[in-house]
């Protein structure tokens, strides 16, 4: 066995992992993390990174945020686990009280704890069937819902989440996402609905639609209002249950505790992980408490469902994010990156577009021939290669992601915005 206390260095450890490790986890890096705090990742080696990824919006609050850790420890010294449904804590019941209470919506809520966002996503659907008594189901293209296999059904890409995995799941159905940009307008979108019902899907078959307010992997398009509001109106109308996906989106992320904030509709169902646990695994479902109570009891949950830690941890991350602004810090540093982004357009025309509500802000390269991942991952090398670390995503692999913990100093997010710019230059030299 490797002694773990040797000297390790990057590239080592690299082939370590390929050699102990299933290819089907991809890396995007051969750094390997040594310590982190707030922006800042430290690898084996000693290489220090400006982190811009945040373990995909999962540290809102900052890598080891005081706060979250305290918590955490607290409840180390407590107890670690009793699974919930066989000896329940009052921690979870405050967890989700706060949740009722903050999720949108003018309506008596309830919540129920998981632990990885595709568990939560699963569980909404359940939850609509119970409900409705109904089956199917409509996403959207390029939609993220994870990578179980109801999650990569409603997932509307097919590479890598579906190639090689055999048939999905039955009654799921897809729709266009809107996409201006790519030619797709809101009218669009809910003409393809409206052909769906009349030519392959009784609407009273429907028991749910899920959609994220901003699409994650699909490449950052935010939903419309009238988009949002029509599906709303569309699910009043036949009896469908609107689950939002804000396993990306929320907690302070657009500049709103949730993205649906924006919009002034609720969705019946929300689904929430990554930035409630502040770095530890916890996941949400919290809706309306009619469609919530359709499952019978032992329906949900699971042994790890709302582990302690977790729990401790998001009632740390709900508390920094109201104490420390990060709402409104959010706004401050998108604004901030979008108009370095518009500043360095000129020297760029291959950069198509700059968008996102508050510090969920993606850049997407378009070249002359279309869409240009080549160009995007010379960026993101670019910028790795000077310290800064940054994530792709799109159907076509064309966007940079932005998504550095909302704490980040001012500091240090004018060094990154420099290194950004750099990187960008240099990849198109």
């Amino acid at each position: 066995m490797k002694d773990l206390t040797d000297a390790a260095t990057n590239a080592a450890t690299a082939t370590r992992r390929r050699a102990a490790m299933a290819r089907g986890v991809g890396v995007m890096t051969d750094h390997f993390a040594a310590h982190a705090e707030n922006a800042t990742v430290t690898d084996i080696e000693g290489n220090r990174l400006i982190d811009f990824a945040a373990g995909i919006a999962v540290v809102n609050t900052g890598h080891r945020h005081p706060r979250v850790i305290e918590a955490v420890r607290a409840q180390l010294d407590a107890f670690t686990h009793t699974c919930h449904q066989v000896l329940p804590y009052e921690n979870y019941v405050c967890l989700a009280e706060r949740l009722n209470d903050a999720t949108p919506g003018d309506f008596d809520k309830k919540t129920i704890f998981v632990t990885t966002g595709a568990e939560a996503c699963e569980n909404a659907v359940k939850i609509a069937r119970a409900a409705t008594k109904r089956d199917a189901v409509i996403a959207f293209t390029g939609a993220f819902h994870g990578r179980t296999f109801m999650g990569m059904t409603l997932t509307g890409k097919v590479v890598p989440y579906k190639k090689g995995f055999g048939g999905m799941m039955p009654d799921v159905f897809h729709a266009p996402f809107p996409c201006p940009l790519h030619g797709v307008t809101t009218e669009d979108s809910l003409a393809a609905i409206d052909k769906l019902f009349k030519a392959d899907l009784d609407p009273a078959r429907v028991a749910a639609i899920v959609f994220e307010p901003v699409q994650g992997e699909g490449g950052f398009y935010p939903a419309p209002t009238d988009f949002v509001v029509a599906i709303r109106a569309l699910c009043d109308r036949h009896g469908i249950v609107m689950i939002a996906d804000e396993v990306q989106t929320g907690f302070a992320r657009t500049g709103r505790l949730f993205a649906m904030e924006h919009h002034g509709v609720a969705a019946d169902l929300v689904t929430m992980a990554k930035g409630l646990g502040g770095g530890l695994p916890i996941a949400a479902v919290t809706g309306r408490a009619e469609i919530m109570d359709a499952a019978e009891p032992g329906g949900l949950g699971g042994t790890y469902g709302g582990n302690p830690l977790g729990i401790a941890a998001g009632l740390a991350v709900l508390d920094v994010i109201e104490e420390e602004g990060l709402c409104e810090r959010a706004d401050r540093l998108g604004a901030a990156l979008k108009a370095r982004l518009e500043a360095i357009r000129p020297q760029m025309p291959e950069l198509a577009d700059i968008r996102g509500p508050g510090f969920m802000v993606a850049a997407e390269f378009i070249g002359p021939d279309g869409p240009d991942a080549g160009l995007t991952a010379r960026v993101r090398e670019q910028a790795l290669a000077r310290g800064l670390l940054l994530l792709t995503c799109g159907v076509h692999g064309n966007v940079i992601r932005f998504l550095a913990p909302l704490t980040i100093p001012d500091d240090q997010f004018a060094q990154a915005l420099d290194i950004l710019e750099e990187a960008m230059l240099a990849a198109r030299a």
